[in-house]
């Protein structure tokens, strides 16, 4: 069986989460992406909804859907939400399964910054993603992926569709430009902030709760 995990704050969910992770678990033919909202997040503090309405918030916008699946594991798991504690958990549950843990160009780059880094790049494989605002080529910057700017750069140009490296810890890692979708969490916030309309961004049963517990208000 072929996992992806899929984790963040979802802060809150909206298409371009969902998009993504539907790309990657067709591109890769995994038999299922788990959905894993942070319960208590390390790095992120501010303008954070409760976990609980998060988790609600997501449970609502993967209604329907078969292969994304909403994983609670987080709220079992004591104290901060550790990556490296949620992977170790989900391999006692699932033993027999290949994991790919899918993030981010930013988010692989702040990896240095995660707890126990190290532990963390020798666990499972990866799928990086392309992110808005962010290049491939950025990626030299990592101290734990090795990939020449040539194959950098034509991934950023679409000349090449997928790129597979190994980490320094023999981790498989494939390097994956998805379409971009120009939405985030952070201008959801803001349009609500200030009264705007978030139609159209997230599904529209994730507007009605937010607007219904009244969240992200200024």
């Amino acid at each position: 069986m072929k996992i992806g995990i899929f984790g963040g704050t979802f802060n809150p969910v909206h298409y371009g989460h969902l998009r993504a992770a539907e790309e990657v678990r067709e591109r890769l033919a995994l038999d299922t992406v788990l959905i894993i909202p942070s319960r208590n997040p390390p790095l992120k503090t501010k303008d954070i909804a409760p976990a609980k309405h998060r988790y609600e918030m997501l449970k609502l916008a993967l209604r329907g859907s078969k292969q994304l699946n909403l994983s609670d594991i987080e709220f079992g798991l004591k104290g901060k939400s550790y990556t490296v504690r949620t992977i170790e958990t989900l391999q006692l549950q699932y033993r027999n399964a290949e994991f790919c843990f899918i993030l981010g160009i930013d988010a692989f780059l702040d990896i240095p910054n995660w707890w126990h880094p190290e532990r963390l790049t020798a666990l499972t494989d990866f799928a990086i993603i392309s992110r808005p605002g962010y290049l491939f080529e950025d990626l030299r910057e990592s101290p734990y992926l090795r990939a020449g700017r040539g194959i950098l750069k034509e991934l950023d140009s679409g000349k090449t569709g997928h790129h597979r490296v190994e980490l320094a810890s023999k981790r498989d890692v494939l390097l994956l430009p998805i379409p971009p979708v120009g939405i985030s969490s952070t201008e959801i916030r803001r349009l609500l902030w200030r009264g705007r309309s978030i139609k159209f961004l997230l599904p529209p049963e994730v507007e009605s709760y937010i607007i219904s517990n009244k969240l992200y208000k200024n």
